[in-house]
């Protein structure tokens, strides 16, 4: 009994005193949680703490230059086990191959197993989340590109003079807008045309405490990037606007390649000194200066400035912009106010896709920098981001405008001078660009962005030889924008044509930098996930009713050529986008980009009628039909088309007996007559015409079999 008395009043029944008891500890419990609880309430009610400016300071350390201090920086800074692995050079959707596989040239090439699917390596299972969002942001600016022809531009040649200082900023984009090219204007592998893939927001993110660095570039291939490929296509200078239908690629979408694509090699020669992705990030962070964006003046109002920049960095854009636009009518001569109303604009148009919106961003920008007393870091930032949603709304000539101003305005900057550069690629003046990139290598020798351009100017020039040392130190040095799959295009292309067999060491680079499918397939402008093979059946296509209709009409088909080939007529076109290394090669078009060329068809009407009945043909957006003559002595170069998502028929009506061949990846075919021969083109191919008479063929091209009814109806046009 005793000790039951005892253990009732808190002792033990050995004679030991117990602890706090369960009710006293629960109780403590609480309050300690409410204290904590209360604490942080008071810190966030009361703003006790200023997020923005630690988050400012902790951006010093900024180690992947997304201009912030986040999870990634912390690892690649403490080393992190898979901190640098993590964040690979990603292909634009393309799934990576196996870096066992072996690549090797056509001469070398035997004819290929079966190859295997591939499965995604494991360190990119990890961070999942990271890379879908980087690699689903990267497709969507990629498959919004539609076509633009420099030549059709309204306003007259790009290298007018530049307009006088005090009228630069009346300057409107209403003017900037380009027509709609007419059927036929677009060849299809064009030499000497710069195009753009991405926009370069994506380069400069909208954020007053953006970082600047001395040698930080956007990659205007945003404005640059893409380039498209002399021969990589018909994509003229392309744009973006928000009320375009855009296909939206899945991240787990990837290429598989399949019956005859050649293996990958590792035949990479110690001549490549390419800086690795992880020696790039092994590269100590560089310091970057925090823009200083206000004058004497905006200093004193800096607490509602302030306020308005916190609401507009939280997302709330519809406060922040009445914010800024409060400020500006109540201090209209602060740059600042109307530099953040700019960016809520700018924002505002990206939340709602408005084009109309951005437009009025594009004006504000211009009147922040054209405010007296604006300090030189807004000035040069808002004329930046200025040139770069002009070039996402296609007008190319007022983002020219703006960029010729930049450079009046800050003469030794030579990332202004480079973009400027790209700034004529895109209007189709490569000899203006081609002088200031020789005016920035004449002041840094070493600007591998200068060198690439300059490089892929050459060779656009025919220069072949010349274009080699700069396109390959360019890649060489890993500055910013020259580790793109256009470089490596052109530096393998232009070697393969001066004989030098490292060509494929260079495609092999590109391939594992995840610029190219594999080193046969070296489209850039692919959905990703369809089946890649260099060559196909009727019957693999799925088109068998229009390879029937073909095959059954081709004398109809023959007939008609024939008759169209009178000189006289000159409907056959040379072909013009140096393809030829030698000979005599013309076409004659029926569609192009999906468009039916209605005088061309007055010469060939019942091929034109019968051709009718096949939208996957017709409706081809990616593709053209037409007729292809080749003389005896002639031969085309090595080269690809510009996309995965199309298929090319042949059909044979005038074929030699000898002579006449087509090589596609590693395999050689000849054509005959009434039969269709099917490939993609967005592999490696190469033509020999030795025959002693000439050759006539009928190209069809049709959507590739696995795109989907809402892919084919948004994908921009080629």
């Amino acid at each position: 009994m005793a000790e039951d008395k005892e253990a009732k009043h808190g002792g033990h029944k050995n004679g030991r005193r117990g602890g706090i008891s369960g009710g006293s500890f629960f109780t403590w419990f609480m309050v300690i949680a409410l204290l904590g609880v209360w604490t942080s309430v008071a810190i966030v009610w009361f703003d006790l703490v200023d997020y923005e400016e630690v988050l400012g300071k902790l951006g010093v350390y900024d180690a992947d230059g997304d201009g912030d201090f986040d999870v990634d920086d912390a690892k690649v800074l403490l080393e992190e086990p898979g901190g640098l692995a993590k964040r690979k050079t990603k292909a634009k959707g393309l799934k990576e191959r196996s870096p066992s596989e072996k690549t090797f040239p056509p001469e070398e090439a035997k004819p290929p197993a079966e190859l295997e699917e591939q499965a995604p390596e494991g360190a990119e299972v990890q961070n999942a989340e990271d890379e879908v969002k980087e690699q689903i942001q990267s497709l969507l600016q990629e498959s919004v590109h539609t076509e633009y022809d420099p030549q059709l531009e309204a306003e007259g040649p790009a290298g007018e003079p530049q307009p006088e200082v005090e009228d630069f900023l009346t300057v409107t984009d209403g003017d900037d807008r380009f027509e709609a090219l007419e059927p036929g204007a677009v060849h299809e592998e064009t030499e000497d045309s710069y195009h753009m893939e991405e926009t370069a927001s994506q380069d400069h993110p909208n954020d007053v405490e953006e970082m600047m660095h001395e040698q930080e570039r956007s990659d205007p291939s945003k404005a640059a990037r893409e380039v498209d490929e002399p021969q990589q296509g018909a994509e003229e200078a392309t744009h973006q606007d928000y009320a375009e239908p855009v296909y939206e690629h899945s991240e787990n979408e990837g290429i598989e390649i399949s019956d005859n694509a050649i293996e990958d090699s590792s035949i990479i020669s110690e001549e490549i000194n390419v800086p690795s992705v992880e020696e790039q990030q092994d590269t100590p962070p560089v310091k970057k200066k925090k823009p200083k964006l206000l004058n004497k003046f905006d200093k004193t109002i800096k607490a509602e400035l302030d306020a308005a920049e916190r609401l507009r960095k939280r997302g709330k854009v519809e406060e922040a912009m009445n914010a800024f636009e409060e400020l500006v009518c109540k201090y209209p001569q602060s740059p600042r106010a109307r530099y953040g109303k700019a960016q809520c604009e700018d924002d505002l148009a990206e939340k709602r896709r408005s084009n109309e919106v951005l437009r009025r961003a594009i004006e504000t920008y211009q009147e922040a920098a054209s405010l007296p007393d604006a300090p030189t870091d807004l000035v040069k930032l808002s004329l930046k981001r200025r040139s770069e949603r002009q070039q996402f709304l296609g007008h190319m000539r007022g983002s020219l405008l703006t960029l010729q101003r930049l450079v009046q305005l800050f003469p030794g900057d030579t990332t202004l001078k480079n973009d400027l550069g790209v700034g004529y690629l895109l209007m189709g003046d490569n000899d203006s660009a081609k002088k200031v990139y020789e005016e920035v290598l004449n002041v840094t020798p070493n600007d591998g962005f200068a060198k690439v351009h300059y490089g892929f100017i050459l060779k656009a020039q025919n220069k072949i030889a010349e274009s080699i040392p700069y396109l390959k130190e360019g890649i060489e040095s890993g500055d910013p924008g020259t580790d793109d799959g256009r470089f490596y295009f052109h530096l393998g292309d232009a070697m393969q044509r001066v004989g030098n067999k490292e060509a494929y060491k260079w495609y092999e680079l590109g391939h594992q930098r995840g610029h190219f499918a594999s080193v046969w397939q070296r489209s850039l402008y692919n959905v990703n996930g369809l089946k890649a093979q260099p060559w196909w059946t009727p019957r693999e296509t799925g088109y068998t009713e229009l390879v029937k209709s073909l095959e059954r009409n081709w004398k109809l088909i023959r007939d008609e050529g024939l008759m169209v080939m009178d000189k006289a007529k000159g409907l056959f076109l040379p072909e013009d986008e140096n393809l030829r290394e030698k000979g005599d090669w013309s076409q004659f078009t029926l569609w192009q980009q999906g468009r039916k060329n209605e005088n061309a068809c007055k010469g060939a009407p019942k091929t034109c009628a019968l051709l009718e009945k096949f939208s996957e043909t017709t409706g081809c957006r990616r593709g053209q039909i037409k007729y292809s003559i080749m003389h005896p002595g002639t031969h085309v170069w090595p080269h690809t088309g510009p996309t995965n998502c199309r298929l090319r028929m042949h059909l044979g009506l005038v074929i030699p007996k000898e002579g006449c061949k087509i090589r596609c990846a590693n395999e050689t075919r000849a054509w005959e007559e009434g039969k269709v021969l099917i490939f993609d083109d967005s592999f490696e191919h190469e033509v020999w015409q030795d025959a002693s008479s000439f050759r006539l063929i009928f190209i069809v091209d049709v959507w590739h079999p696995e795109l989907t009814p809402q892919q084919r109806r948004s994908l921009p046009a080629i």
